[in-house]
C-alpha cells in the first residue's frame, strides 16, 4: 500500500521483563471514579454510570521520561492511575467474562490542563484541550496477568519530589475493573492494545518545571515524571 507521506510509528508500551512491546491502539480514561476524587472536584459521588473520555494512543509517555510544561495552561495537574491493558476483544461482554480480557496492568499517571478542563465543563463543551494533548498520557510498564494475577486491591499513591499527595486504594474504586470493562464493552467494541486508564483517588494537584512525580501502586512498582520547562511556541 502506498502513502502519500510515511506513516506514524506505532505507539507503544513496555512490558514488564520482556524486550517486546505492547502496541496502544486506544487510550480510554474513566471520569470520578475515587468518591472522595468526585467530592474535590465539586461533584456528588452517587454511583452513577460512569462516562469516559479518551486520549490519542500517541499521548503516551513511558517511565522516567521528561514531559515539558504545555503550551496554553496554568494549572498542570498529576493524576496517579491503575491501567488496564486488554488482550482479547469483544463486545456486550458480561461481568463474569470481562477479566477473561485483561492482558495486564500498569501504572499511570492521566496529566491534565486542569484550567481548560474546568471552562470546558463549566460551558458544556467536550474536555479534550484539558485532557488530550500531547504527552499527556503516562503509562509504566504492562505486567501480565500470567505474571501477576488480577488488581483488585492494594495501594495508589502519588508524591511530588517526595511529599505524598495522594494515597487511597485500588478496591475504593467506584466501579470496578470488572464493570468498567463491561460497561464500555456495550459502547464500543475493545480489542487488543487498548488501555483503559480508571480514575484518579482525591489529591489531585499542581505541577511546575523541575518537579519529579512518582506513582506507586502495589504490585506494580513506581512510575517516574520529570517536569520540564514550557517549550517556546
Amino acid at each position: 500500500m502506498n502513502f502519500v507521506f510515511p506513516p506514524p510509528a506505532t505507539a507503544s508500551v513496555a512490558v514488564a521483563g520482556e524486550p517486546a512491546r505492547f502496541p496502544v491502539r486506544r487510550i480510554f480514561c474513566v471520569g470520578r471514579n475515587y468518591a472522595a476524587h468526585a467530592r474535590e472536584m465539586g461533584k456528588d459521588p452517587e454511583r452513577e454510570a460512569p462516562f469516559f473520555f479518551t486520549k490519542p494512543a500517541d499521548a503516551i509517555v513511558g517511565d522516567g521520561e521528561t514531559v515539558a510544561y504545555p503550551p496554553l495552561t496554568s494549572n498542570f495537574h498529576f493524576e496517579g492511575e491503575l491501567v488496564v491493558a486488554i488482550g482479547k476483544a469483544g463486545s456486550d461482554i458480561a461481568n463474569d467474562d470481562a477479566l477473561a480480557h485483561v492482558y495486564g496492568y500498569a501504572v499511570g499517571n492521566d496529566l491534565t490542563r486542569r484550567d481548560l478542563q474546568l471552562e470546558a465543563r463549566d460551558k458544556g463543551r467536550p474536555w479534550d484541550w484539558g485532557k488530550a494533548f500531547d504527552r499527556s498520557a503516562v503509562c509504566g510498564p504492562i505486567h501480565r496477568v500470567g505474571e501477576i494475577g488480577h488488581i483488585g486491591k492494594g495501594f495508589i499513591r502519588l508524591a511530588v519530589n517526595g511529599e505524598r499527595k495522594q494515597d487511597a486504594d485500588v478496591a475504593d474504586l467506584i466501579w470496578s475493573v470488572t464493570e468498567i470493562i463491561s460497561i464500555l464493552s456495550r459502547s464500543v467494541r475493545i480489542e487488543p492494545g487498548d488501555l483503559v486508564f480508571t480514575g484518579t483517588p482525591a489529591g489531585v494537584g499542581a505541577l511546575v518545571p523541575g518537579d519529579v512525580c512518582v506513582v506507586e501502586i502495589e504490585g506494580l512498582g513506581s512510575l517516574t515524571t520529570i517536569i520540564g520547562v514550557r517549550k517556546p511556541a
